[in-house]
């Protein structure tokens, strides 16, 4: 018997051969519930990418198959009885089939109201960001400035993020430090980018200081 196999057998499966999982980002966002049979979670577990069983169409799929909304597994836990899956994960793109970030958007009863000027705590613009420099750095393309600074090596990219810093510090309007710190926060994600570190990474440091 495979170590995966071992563990599959530590779940406590409902008598239709299923059991509830409950999928969340690694800063905690729940993002859907939904259910795995043995299959589905051996296949989570070898690949690194969410699979789910769907009771509707009586089969496995991955997450994204087709929109490309894929999630990428960062731990598998169970919940104190071993009948309850929880999935942690980087989420690309909405977790939801309606174009939501999350499947939790209505409340009891109806949608939930949009608040008017109200901030998008997601992070999702932050990693559709990261995902771009990603592709900027693996995918060069002519004109770009994000290429220019990857091209320019390590001592480019820290002073100039470096410099950004500084200027956040000395800003002393409102909107001008909100635009600083975008400038701060783009190139600390070439940084990161340059350095092979994934802002989940940075969020899950985060994550587990807020813990201790």
């Amino acid at each position: 018997m495979s170590d995966s196999d071992d563990k599959l057998e530590t779940v406590r499966w409902g008598p239709d051969g299923l059991v509830p999982v409950v999928t969340s980002e690694v800063g905690g966002e729940v993002l859907t519930l939904a259910y795995l049979d043995r299959e589905a979670l051996r296949k989570s577990m070898e690949t690194g990418y969410a699979h789910y069983f769907s009771r509707t169409k009586n089969r496995i799929r991955m997450k994204g198959e087709t929109s490309g909304n894929v999630q990428h597994i960062i731990k598998i836990m169970t919940d104190c009885d071993d009948d309850a899956v929880l999935f942690v994960v980087e989420q690309k793109g909405d977790a939801c089939h309606k174009g939501r970030k999350t499947c939790f958007h209505k409340e009891l009863g109806g949608e939930l109201e949009e608040r008017e000027g109200g901030i998008d705590y997601s992070l999702q613009i932050l990693k559709e960001l990261e995902a771009l420099i990603g592709e900027r750095k693996k995918e060069p393309v002519e004109g770009s400035y994000t290429c220019k600074l990857f091209e320019s090596g390590m001592e480019k990219i820290y002073k100039k993020t470096g410099e950004e810093l500084i200027e956040v510090l000395i800003a002393r309007e409102r909107e001008d430090i909100i635009y600083e710190s975008a400038d701060l926060l783009y190139h600390l994600l070439v940084l990161l980018a340059y350095n092979d570190i994934e802002l989940a990474e940075v969020m899950e440091q985060l994550n587990q200081r807020r813990k201790g």
